[in-house]
């Protein structure tokens, strides 16, 4: 087949516009030669379930999956009673850029929070978890937070666990959609360990596809009561790869000698240097704090529009003139001094 695209473009709208890692395409390679069983009885899947448990504890089981939609359906599903609805903020993931499949697909209640910077509290929470026993209204069921949120800001250990520990008080899971997890652990200099299992997280999804990886999500059910009804719910959610071993063998590669944390370290890198340079720029105003690979900036107008003549963004919030940059794994320090040259260059022209 011929190469239909420019080998040297590249742009800043989503980490999902990267390719694919080389370890992460050599490990598909060595996973395909020969035969396995299907539906994740391959050995490349068992062998992700022992990663997973050496990873987030022996209790943990993982549910690799498709895609980041799926993932977060299939969970929520899980953890809902049918009269049950979802705590989040209101720039939340579910709330914005998956269409209507919770409420669709997992007939999902989600009862929004405005937040200013993505991330939820325990006071923010009690908003909405109110009317337990009042059958006119929805339950609150589970709390859903991004790591890192919509916004690029990461929750800290301690605000982790004071959420989780609300949820519990309050009969309530936890579930962390961690489809860039890699950039919060990054950020926050800690482990899953530390992040995830010691601060009560019920469940989890581990996204890789933002991160080096083809195709391919994780769920991780931490407690043994809540992993009996995952391979109904992937299976009638149409999550089940007959193939799964192309999944598990991913995330097998990703996780050796750290490469999914490497890969997040030079992406959070790369959005440091671009927020860092746009300090230096008196027309740009940062709007929310750099932490991991996300970067929001106010600009004029007429910046934007020639800015978007050269590079794919996404405009965030156009009454505010609000863009959202994103940086990827395999950003390089030329590509974001080439990309601040452009923006220095489109903010003089009018």
């Amino acid at each position: 087949m011929n190469c239909l695209h420019d080998k040297q473009s590249f742009a800043f709208a989503s980490d999902n516009y990267a390719g694919v890692h080389p370890e992460i395409m050599q490990a598909l390679l060595v996973a395909n030669d020969g035969h396995q069983p299907a539906y994740g009885a391959d050995v490349y899947t068992l062998a992700l379930q022992q990663k997973i448990k050496q990873l987030f504890g022996e209790t943990a089981e993982a549910f690799p999956v498709f895609n980041g939609t799926g993932a977060n359906v299939t969970a929520l599903q899980s953890l809902l009673p049918r009269w049950g609805a979802v705590i989040c903020a209101e720039s939340a993931h579910i709330q914005c850029d998956e269409g209507v499949a919770p409420e669709h697909l997992a007939g999902v209640k989600l009862l929004t929070i405005l937040t200013a910077d993505g991330k939820l509290t325990p006071q923010l929470v009690s908003k909405q978890a109110w009317g337990f026993g009042v059958e006119h209204r929805a339950q609150p069921a589970v709390v859903y937070i991004s790591q890192s949120t919509e916004l690029g800001t990461c929750y800290s250990v301690a605000e982790i666990r004071a959420l989780s520990d609300y949820c519990h008080q309050h009969n309530m899971k936890l579930y962390v959609d961690g489809a860039r997890l890699a950039n919060a652990l990054v950020a926050e200099n800690t482990d899953v360990k530390t992040m995830i299992t010691s601060t009560g997280v019920d469940m989890l999804n581990l996204g890789g596809t933002k991160n080096g990886l083809l195709q391919g999500e994780c769920i991780i059910s931490m407690h043994p009561d809540t992993h009996a009804s995952m391979p109904y719910l992937r299976k009638i959610n149409a999550q089940l790869g007959a193939k799964m071993r192309f999944i598990s063998a991913q995330f097998l590669a990703w996780f050796e000698h750290d490469l999914w944390l490497n890969l997040a370290a030079n992406s959070n890198q790369m959005a440091t240097r671009l927020a860092n340079a746009l300090d230096e720029i008196e027309e740009i105003t940062v709007t929310q704090q750099t932490q991991a690979n996300a970067v929001f900036a106010v600009l004029p107008a007429h910046a934007r529009a020639k800015l978007h003549q050269q590079f794919h963004f996404y405009d965030w919030d156009e009454s505010k003139g609000e863009v959202r940059w994103m940086t990827s794994f395999d950003t390089t320090e030329k590509q974001v001094d080439t990309f601040i040259a452009a923006i220095k260059q489109a903010l003089v022209q009018t």
